[in-house]
């Protein structure tokens, strides 16, 4: 199979998008299929071998925008793709989308990203009636699209959005493994950072950007006996920074492979405020880890989070509510572990392989239903007397 892939975001970004193309790109290359990659940004020619055709950016909301690519019908028609993937179409995707329609080539298209909600988190609310407007334009254009949760689908169904499914992320369970929190590693880690071997840490892993809102840690960092650990980067640290300035709070920057899941190991209980998640990856990186998460009881984090199980779902808006969850899970060591073996048990199932595989079905699909839809040839009947 030939597939074409084109991504709003890519490496060196790091973010869910990257991240989630990067898996497939794996995958397919593991299946050997051939891939063409079209990206804004990245440093190379190619990855894993296969080509990528770089396109100029914009940023938007601390993300990089692909722009549409110049001859972008010259070079699907060149590479001939028996389906074109569409990463978080906007602009670029939606380029990409527009040409492969016209050109017979069936498409899958990935929401990944509620921007109306972070129009509203940065105040532009005002531009949310064109922004519903152009998601659905962007995603008529597509064969299929396919939305992480029942709730994110609903959304795209509630625009108009044609042939919507779900189709989830996975998390890499080996590398995030709560083998790692007895291991020398963890506790040089913990060392180095500053955390003595008997402290508590309650951890975030994200981007540092206000739809997060780490500020909220504020409501819980004068809990006793506790150390907090902040790992990841964006246009909020150097305010965060300040605002936690003399405080058990520590800042260690992005973070990937080993150290990321170090980190991850070195906490007792996974903290995400930010509540205009469409999925939430990191949830599912700390309950790989074997670690209890607390999160909204809103958007993606409602279906990572079983509450009461595997972590907490909050009321936002409850004032308290997160120091409430929290102080639950510090004071009870039985309850923490209890959690954390069950946040583990419900990531076994989500392998990248097994997401995967549930992709790679959606691409035959599209592909065998535009094969039924192409006209039958006509032959005519010859005389032979």
């Amino acid at each position: 199979m030939r597939v074409a892939i084109v991504t709003e975001s890519f490496l060196p970004s790091t973010n869910g998008v990257t991240n989630s193309v990067v898996q497939v790109i794996h995958t397919l290359k593991e299946l050997g299929h051939d891939v063409l990659i079209i990206a804004p940004k990245s440093p190379e020619s190619s990855y894993l071998g296969y080509p990528v055709i770089r396109t100029a950016s914009i940023t938007l909301f601390g993300f990089p925008i692909g722009l549409p690519l110049i001859g972008m019908k010259s070079v699907l028609r060149s590479f001939a793709p028996d389906v074109l993937h569409a990463a978080a179409p906007f602009m670029l995707g939606r380029q990409a989308l527009a040409v492969s329609k016209r050109l017979g080539i069936p498409s899958v298209a990935i929401y990944q990203t509620d921007v109306t909600g972070y129009l509203q988190r940065y105040g532009a609310i005002i531009f949310r009636p064109f922004y519903n407007w152009l998601l659905k334009r962007i995603h008529s254009k597509a064969t299929i699209t396919l939305a992480p949760t029942p709730e994110s689908a609903s959304t795209l169904q509630k625009l108009g959005c044609p042939n919507i499914s779900i189709w989830g992320r996975g998390v890499d369970i080996d590398l995030f493994n709560p083998k790692r929190k007895n291991s020398i590693a963890v506790r040089k880690y913990k060392l180095s950072i500053g955390v003595q071997p008997t402290d508590l840490v309650i951890g975030y892993v994200g981007r540092l950007a206000p739809e997060k809102q780490v500020e909220r840690f504020s409501e819980f960092t004068d809990l006793p006996d506790v150390q907090f650990l902040i790992v990841g980067d964006g246009v909020q640290r150097s305010e965060l920074e300040k605002k936690f300035e003399g405080q058990r709070v520590k800042f260690v920057g992005m973070q990937s492979g080993e150290i990321l899941a170090n980190s991850y190991a070195a906490m007792d209980v996974f903290v995400h405020c930010g509540e205009e998640e469409t999925f939430g990856q990191t949830i599912q990186e700390a309950k790989a880890s074997g670690v209890p998460a607390i999160a909204p009881a809103a958007g993606g984090p409602k279906f990572l989070i079983e509450n009461g199980l595997t972590g907490f779902l909050v009321n936002p808006k409850q004032p308290g509510a997160y120091r409430a969850a929290l102080a639950k899970v510090i004071d009870d060591a039985e309850l923490r572990e209890r959690m954390g073996l069950e946040a583990r048990a419900s990531m076994l199932g989500r392998t990248w392989k097994n997401n995967n595989e549930e992709l790679i079905s959606h691409y035959y699909s599209v592909i065998e239903a535009k094969q039924k839809m192409m006209p039958k040839p006509r032959f005519q009947q010859r005389n032979l007397a």
